[in-house]
């Protein structure tokens, strides 16, 4: 027998009023030092790659968007945040909505085991703490509180084993949690308020899609950015006030068996305050989707180590090859999403052009005769390929998918490389000094020189500043 039932009186769990309680009481002082310190980092991460997106189509719609839902340019006093990039400032839900966006644009920002939290939780935390000028610490603190809840509620409700794929993963159905979290945490709403608040997160959560799969829609990176506008909108109506609406993850008609028909509700408190899975997420190293990180590593390994130049190349073997990530297209690639999700098109676009940029996804790139010319010649052993679900779930038992990439070359060499935890993984991170490499080459799109140098120093001491507010002007 379930403990869930739409009588709320007769529930016999707490997990809303234990995870709402959580987020209430989490002070910047509970937080280990090197869970702050990956929050610093995961922020630096995630501005980087949404200033990288600049110029590119999706980034240019994202604006546009923010701007007409804000009504056209104004200075109404509701304008309190600020675009990244054009230095706009709009409502708080609207400058979340084109951040969020360029959050996800490059596919270059963290993934966890159910999606990518910081392309919210980011871009919320930091719109709704300029607004409110808060702290450097508070604005750490939230980060975390919003990993920490995100994370669980979302494993919550994965799909069961034996899923059918066709009927959608709901990446952004939980996204929203990211941003409703963060935003909550900053706006000093209290344990019940954010207990509602959970309440219209699982009102609003939209069903799971295919269709931006399916259609490799570069819509897939607006949707991050519409569910971060969602997290502060929900956020803000239960701010303004509303009734009820309370203890939503206790119930299974108010959430759970709307995105899975087999849920696992003990993962909305498991572990609350002893296990930090802030820790747990995957930084990527390259503007890809996750399951491209390791080929993409090897491949630059082995091509640097060697000198090996795109003439050198007869053919590139991944042992073994990735189920959905092996797709070519010879007349080139018609979205970016396309392309991020392709190991011959990224390996091919790499070992072009070995320094990550926007560059990779660029239009004329996609039908770049060089670059299709070398994706070609990228292939899987005929080894069995890894399924995605099996890959997830070695994933959360903290391991990874073990890759091992040859490159043979004309004159008749044979290069190979094998590696599991690429740099970015939870066991394999990099340093402070790696992630601000990254920033460098990430940002430079947008900002350069003493800015570029203002903007490290600044995220990476975030705690120092009483007030994040100013800190707006360097980043755009």
């Amino acid at each position: 027998m379930s403990n869930f039932s739409m009588n709320s009186g007769n529930m016999k769990t707490e997990y809303t009023k234990t995870l709402a309680d959580y987020v209430a009481n989490l002070t910047y002082e509970d937080i280990p030092e090197e869970v702050r310190e990956r929050a610093k980092m995961i922020a630096l991460q995630t501005i980087g790659v949404s200033l990288g997106s600049k110029g590119t189509h999706t980034e240019q719609t994202a604006q546009k968007l923010g701007l007409a839902l804000n009504g056209g340019e104004s200075s109404a006093e509701g304008n309190t945040a600020t675009c990244w990039i054009t230095g706009r400032k709009l409502s708080t839900a609207n400058a979340a909505l084109v951040n969020g966006t360029m959050a996800d644009i490059l596919d270059w920002e963290d993934c966890s085991w159910t999606g990518h939290p910081s392309a919210s939780i980011i871009p919320v935390s930091w719109a709704v703490a300029e607004a409110k000028k808060k702290s450097g610490k508070d604005l750490i603190t939230a980060i975390v509180a919003a990993y920490e809840a995100y994370q669980r509620i979302a494993m919550a409700v994965q799909p069961p084993e034996g899923w059918d794929a066709f009927k959608g993963w709901g990446l952004t159905s939980w996204q929203l949690f990211g941003g409703i979290v963060s935003a909550a945490k900053l706006m000093g709403l209290t344990s019940e308020q954010i207990n509602q608040a959970y309440g219209v997160g699982a009102q609003c959560s939209p069903i799971p899609s295919v269709v931006a799969h399916a259609t490799m829609s570069d819509l897939y990176h607006i949707e991050h950015g519409i569910r971060s506008h969602d997290g502060v909108m929900a956020a803000q109506m239960v701010e303004f006030g509303i009734d009820n609406n309370l203890n939503c993850f206790d119930d299974q008609y108010a959430y759970t068996f709307h995105l899975t028909s087999a849920p696992k509700p003990e993962w909305f408190t498991k572990d609350l305050g002893k296990r930090w899975l802030t820790m747990e997420t995957l930084m990527k190293h390259w503007p890809a989707n996750m399951w491209l990180q390791t080929p993409l590593e090897l491949c630059y390994d082995l091509v640097t180590k060697h000198s090996l130049k795109p003439e050198d190349i007869e053919e590139i073997i991944l042992d073994p090859a990735t189920v959905g990530r092996m797709m070519f297209r010879p007349d080139g690639y018609e979205s970016m999403m396309l392309a991020q999700f392709s190991i011959p098109y990224a390996i091919a676009a790499m070992i072009c052009n070995p320094s990550p940029s926007r560059e990779w996804y660029a239009a004329e790139n996609l039908t770049n005769p060089k670059v299709l010319e070398l994706a070609g010649k990228v292939h899987g052993s005929d080894a069995k390929p890894n399924e995605l679900l099996d890959s997830f779930a070695i994933f959360r038992a903290g391991s990874f998918p073990e890759k091992t990439l040859i490159i043979k070359t004309k004159d008749g060499k044979e290069y190979r490389e094998t590696m599991q935890y690429q740099l970015g993984h939870p066991r394999n991170m990099m340093s402070r000094e790696q992630f601000v490499e990254r920033f460098r080459i990430q940002a430079a799109p947008a900002i350069q020189g003493e800015k570029m140098e203002q903007a490290i120093d600044a995220i990476c001491n975030i705690e120092r500043y009483d007030d994040i507010s100013p800190l707006s002007a360097l980043l755009f």
